[in-house]
């Protein structure tokens, strides 16, 4: 899969900077017929054509999300990367548990992860067979299913801010800490990373030594991706609206201080299943502008100070005298310019919703004064 995926790739980078032409599926389909009759790949006989035609599926859709702005273009694919291969229902079998794959001898032997659900009664449309880097095999199974009902309506709004003291602040007072996954795990991989780096490359000894490292940094992407599963799961339970912060993390990890850190905390993962999580369910995600102040701005009346370093986590507003957490203070006005409160500063300004209908800009409530003379045109 991988061969033909970046020979593919190839001929299409190839022939747009020639010719400026676009390549179809059904020309890399012939293009592949040709490719099994080369020498040098006569092995790609020995396995089902349906998984390699779907190897042309997915690029061609992600030349076309490319085209279409959704994504970035497509990257070459490593062999010591994710390995994986796609059967649709007329390359694999599945009786009684047991799966069979097209030009595969005898069945394949799984442990099924699902105890509530019954293996025998499934009729998966697509099994996808896949390997990590540390060495892992994984079968996964593509069924349809009727949606889940949506949750009852709670009746509860939240603003999340998003920071590194602590994972989430909530605008109701409550903290989400770091679970510092790679921290505990740190000085272990640091550990088989100079084990690696002291093996001689392409040995045996180095292949094992990498993938302990790839294991280890496996352990901390489960744990990761497990909390921010609950993490998102639970919001959604709990809130019929959530407004999270327009974050530019790619930019962020430019910052040399704190892009480790900021690596480590999932932020955009998290904001992507809260997003499909809500639409799943029936909840509403709004994010709010990455430039609004809402470290600077009093949630109480509103007044915005002119500097606030990020050393001051506690504040006074020298309008109203309300002492502030800053991070608390920060997801209370997140929920405020997402329309989800009001306020005195309730305005509903530079947010951008998930879906339509989008609220309108904000415009100045405050009365202007009186000039004397006539207006310059």
């Amino acid at each position: 899969m991988r061969v033909v995926w970046n020979r593919t790739l190839a001929a299409r980078h190839a022939r747009w900077h020639a010719e400026r032409k676009s390549t179809s599926y059904a020309e890399t389909d012939r293009a592949l017929t040709e490719l099994k009759k080369v020498p040098d790949l006569a092995f790609l006989n020995e396995v089902s054509s349906v998984p390699l035609q779907q190897t042309l599926r997915h690029q061609h859709n992600a030349m076309t999300a490319f085209f279409a702005k959704r994504a970035r273009y497509p990257r070459y694919k490593s062999r010591h990367g994710r390995q994986s291969a796609s059967y649709t229902r007329s390359a694999f079998r599945m009786r009684d548990g047991q799966l069979s794959l097209g030009k595969t001898p005898g069945t394949l032997s799984f442990v099924w992860s699902w105890p509530k659900v019954d293996v025998t009664a499934l009729d998966p449309t697509t099994v996808t067979v896949s390997r990590d880097p540390d060495g892992r095999w994984f079968v996964t199974f593509a069924v349809d299913v009727e949606a889940p009902p949506a949750p009852d309506p709670t009746g509860q709004v939240v603003g999340v801010d998003l920071g590194l003291t602590d994972f989430a602040v909530l605008s109701t007072g409550e903290r989400v800490p770091h679970p510092r996954h790679m921290q505990r795990r740190e000085r272990r991989l640091k550990r088989y990373q100079r084990m690696m780096a002291r093996k001689e490359k392409g040995s045996n000894n180095r292949a094992k030594a990498k993938r302990k490292v790839a294991r280890a940094h496996s352990r901390v992407r489960d744990a990761r991706r497990d909390f921010l599963h609950k993490t998102s799961t639970n919001m959604v339970r709990r809130f019929d609206a959530i407004a999270v912060e327009d974050l530019a993390v790619a930019n962020m990890v430019r910052n040399r201080s704190l892009a480790k850190a900021i690596s480590r905390t999932g932020w955009a993962e998290f904001r992507e299943m809260l997003t499909y999580k809500a639409h799943r369910d029936g909840r509403t995600v709004t994010v709010v502008d990455r430039w609004y102040p809402s470290s600077k701005t009093c949630s109480a009346c509103g007044r915005l100070l002119a500097q606030l370093s990020l050393g001051t986590r506690r504040w006074t507003c020298p309008g109203c005298g309300t002492r502030h957490d800053r991070d608390v203070n920060a997801a209370k006005n997140i929920a405020v310019a997402a329309g989800l409160v009001e306020t005195m500063n309730a305005c509903g300004a530079d947010v951008r919703h998930e879906e339509p209908p989008s609220v309108p800009s904000a415009m100045n409530q405050e009365p202007q004064p009186a000039r004397v003379g006539l207006p310059r045109v």
